[in-house]
């Protein structure tokens, strides 16, 4: 999932009956990784062990980190949890704990979607000095103890006063409660900015009634073309840049899976993914909006 959606992860562990995940917002809304990560592996869970119904008792909760200021303090933090729950006893068995990033970090354990790389390099420019420095870095860790300034940081996310709230309401927009900000005051200002101005998007989007046949006409529209053509998968210059903005706007704006898009418009989910991250940059360039001005 995780690699499919091209959201890095640097730092993860998994406890008796909760985890943690660091990860870099990709392509795909954090939201929306978490809702796929979370139901995928519910299901494939209750296959294993014969059982059905939730896996999990509550919804995530998530903070928001600047990344200069935290990134390498939450990697630290989020790999110490096994030891500090007592799920090894050391660090030299935190060393080699398959169900934590610290193990592959340090070479021990090997998976296809942790970017390790990214972290160690923040360390050295070889890897053998860099994990020898990380583990370093880990080990201080140890005496800090639990981080309550890393795991609260308070500033519940505004959505603008009771009066926007009640119309996100009414549009059946579900604010999300409990995401938290850790960074300096001009980093908390700008996220507040942009998840109000992203909210506002979402209730235009709403009011406007859009869905993914309008996306589709407006799609057409710029770039001139029938909107049956960006149904067909026809390898034209023309139509795969204007089927990558189609894939972009309707994963960012409508928050589509990228399995519905992939079946609209009759794509592998590997190939709505590379269209998104083109559609971006497309629409970037070329300056094109979903709203008509």
């Amino acid at each position: 999932m995780l690699s499919e959606s091209q959201t890095p992860c640097y730092g993860w562990a998994l406890i008796d009956n909760h985890f943690h995940l660091l990860l870099k917002t990709g392509i795909v809304p954090i939201a929306t990784v978490m809702r796929r990560l979370l139901t995928g592996y519910a299901v494939s869970f209750n296959l294993r062990h014969d059982r059905s119904g939730r896996l999990f008792q509550n919804r995530y909760k998530s903070i928001l980190c600047q990344e200069d200021a935290y990134l390498l303090e939450l990697v630290r933090y989020i790999h110490l949890n096994p030891l500090r729950a007592g799920l090894v006893s050391s660090i030299h068995q935190l060393d080699r704990y398959r169900y934590c990033g610290h193990s592959v970090l340090m070479g021990k354990i090997k998976n296809d979607w942790q970017d390790s790389h990214y972290v160690l390099k923040l360390f050295g420019k070889r890897v053998s000095s860099a994990r020898k420095h990380y583990r370093d870095f880990v080990e201080k860790g140890v005496k800090k103890g639990k981080r309550t300034d890393l795991t609260g940081g308070g500033l519940i996310r505004s959505v603008g006063g009771w009066t926007a709230l009640k119309s996100y309401r009414q549009l059946k927009i579900h604010v999300k409660g409990d995401e938290r900000i850790l960074g300096d005051s001009d980093f908390v200002e700008s996220a507040l900015d942009e998840q109000n101005e992203r909210l506002e998007r979402r209730y235009r989007i709403q009011m406007q009634g859009y869905d993914f046949d309008k996306i589709l006409a407006r799609v057409a529209t710029l770039f001139k073309l029938a909107p049956n053509e960006l149904l067909s998968n026809v390898k034209q210059r023309k139509r795969v840049k204007a089927r990558s903005v189609l894939c972009y706007w309707a994963v960012n704006e409508l928050e589509m899976t990228g399995t519905d898009v992939s079946r609209r418009l009759k794509m592998s989910k590997s190939a709505v993914s590379r269209a998104v991250v083109r559609g971006e940059r497309i629409a970037s360039d070329r300056n094109l909006r979903l709203f008509e001005e």
